[in-house]
C-alpha cells in the first residue's frame, strides 16, 4: 500500500532518469509530427564508465528513460562485467515504509487515491488556465481518448498519465527491460545484488495524507512543462533514445532534456506538506545513500557492477563528480574521443576477459 507520497514519486519516476543541458522552452501551439523512428532489433547501449580506487575497480552503466520499446539490449561488456563482478548496485530511489498495520493500510488506500483528485471534485478545465487547457484537449484526444475520469485528477497526476500514454504511442517505454536483463544477468552468474534504496519511512500516514490535502501542490509548471515536452520533444526523446541503445555518448550530450522531471521533482520537494514532513531534501539524502554504498563496495571488492542515470555520469555536479573529488580515478568509455567527456579524465572500457557460456545471451 502506498499514500500519496508514494503516487507523487512513481508518477515522477525518481530512477531512470536523463537530463543533459536544458531546452528552451516551447511555445503553446498545436502538437508538432516530426519524423522520429525509434530503433528496433539487438542494439548494445553505451560503453562503461570505470572508478577505480587501491586496485579496486567499479564498472558503472549509465541508464536513460525513455528507451525504444521494440530494442532488444545485448551487452556483451555489461555481462563480461558483470560475471567478473563480486556485487551489483541497483539504481538508486526511494524505497517507501509506511509504519502502519495491515487493515490501516486497507483503510488508508480511498483516502490516499481521493487525494489524487482536485479538491472539491474541481476539473482540469476549472483549474487550468484556459489556454493550457486547450492545448491538454488536444494531447488527450491524441494520446488517452475518452476518458472522464482524468479530467477530476490533480494536474501532476494527469500529466504523467499523459506522458506515459505518449511515449508508448511513440514506441518508447520507461526502461527498455535494462533492469530484468542486468537481473537475469546476475542471477546466471550468482552475483548477489545490493538494493541502493533510500528508506523512506512515514510514521504517521493519515498525518501525511491530510498534509498533503492541506497544502497542495504548486503543479501549473509541471504539467505544462509535460505538454512542452510532449508536444516539442517527443521527436528529441526518440533520438535520445536510439542515442543511448546505439552507444552514441557524444549525441547524448548534445541532445538537450526538457528536464520536465526535474520541473516536476520541485513541485513536490518545494510543496508546504513536504517541508513539514521533513522529506523537501530526499534527493540529497538518496545520493549520500548511493555514495556511501558505493564507497563501501569498491573498499570490499575486487569489482564491482553498478548502474546510475546517466546524467549522473555525465554531468559536472552528478554522482561520480564527488567520488572524483573524493580521489577515486573515473574514467569514461569515450574519453579519448571527446573533448568533453563529463567528470571522466581518461580513457576506459569494458574488461576484455572471456565470459563463461555464450555472450550476451539475455534479451528484452
Amino acid at each position: 500500500m502506498r499514500v500519496v507520497l508514494a503516487l507523487c514519486l512513481s508518477a515522477l519516476s525518481l530512477s531512470l532518469s536523463a537530463q543533459t543541458a536544458p531546452a528552451a522552452p516551447a511555445s503553446p501551439s498545436s502538437v508538432t509530427d516530426l519524423a522520429a523512428v525509434a530503433v528496433s532489433g539487438v542494439q548494445p547501449g553505451p560503453g562503461l564508465w570505470k572508478v577505480s580506487k587501491g586496485g579496486h575497480t567499479m564498472l558503472l552503466l549509465g541508464v536513460i528513460s525513455p528507451l525504444p520499446e521494440l530494442m532488444q539490449w545485448r551487452s556483451a561488456d555489461v555481462e563480461t562485467a558483470i560475471a567478473g563482478s563480486q556485487q551489483v548496485l541497483q539504481l538508486p530511489d526511494v524505497k517507501l515504509k509506511v509504519d502502519v498495520s495491515f487493515f490501516g493500510k486497507l483503510f488508508l488506500l480511498p483516502s490516499a487515491y481521493s487525494a489524487r483528485k482536485n479538491d472539491n471534485g474541481a476539473s482540469l478545465q476549472q483549474v487550468l488556465p484556459a489556454p493550457m487547457f486547450a492545448r491538454w484537449e488536444v494531447l488527450k484526444a491524441k494520446y488517452i481518448g475518452k476518458d472522464a475520469g482524468i479530467e477530476r485528477w490533480k494536474p501532476i497526476f494527469a500529466a504523467q498519465e499523459l506522458y506515459k500514454k505518449a511515449i508508448k504511442a511513440n514506441q518508447l517505454s520507461k526502461s527498455g527491460g535494462v533492469q530484468s536483463n542486468i537481473d537475469a544477468l546476475a542471477k546466471k552468474y550468482n552475483v548477489p545484488e545490493t538494493s541502493t534504496d533510500y528508506p523512506l519511512v512515514i510514521e504517521h500516514p493519515h498525518d501525511a495524507i491530510k498534509a498533503f490535502k492541506a497544502s497542495g501542490l504548486d503543479d501549473m509548471a509541471c504539467f505544462g512543462h509535460t505538454l512542452d515536452a510532449i508536444e516539442q520533444d517527443m521527436p528529441t526523446m526518440t533520438l535520445r533514445a536510439n542515442a543511448w541503445a546505439t552507444g552514441d555518448l557524444d549525441a547524448l550530450r548534445k541532445l538537450p532534456d526538457s528536464d520536465r522531471r526535474g520541473t516536476c521533482v520541485s513541485a513536490i520537494t518545494d510543496a508546504e506538506f513536504a517541508r513539514k514532513l521533513g522529506l523537501s531534501d530526499v534527493p540529497a539524502r538518496m545520493e549520500d545513500n548511493w555514495l556511501a554504498t558505493a564507497r563501501a563496495s569498491l573498499a570490499k571488492n575486487a569489482q564491482t557492477f553498478a548502474m546510475l542515470p546517466i546524467k549522473e555520469l555525465l554531468s559536472a555536479d552528478g554522482y561520480l563528480s564527488k567520488l572524483k573529488a573524493e580521489g577515486y580515478q573515473v574514467e569514461a568509455p569515450d574519453a579519448d574521443d571527446s573533448d568533453d567527456a563529463g567528470p571522466a579524465s581518461a580513457t576506459t572500457s569494458a574488461p576484455s576477459t572471456s565470459v563463461p557460456g555464450t555472450a550476451a545471451s539475455v534479451v528484452h
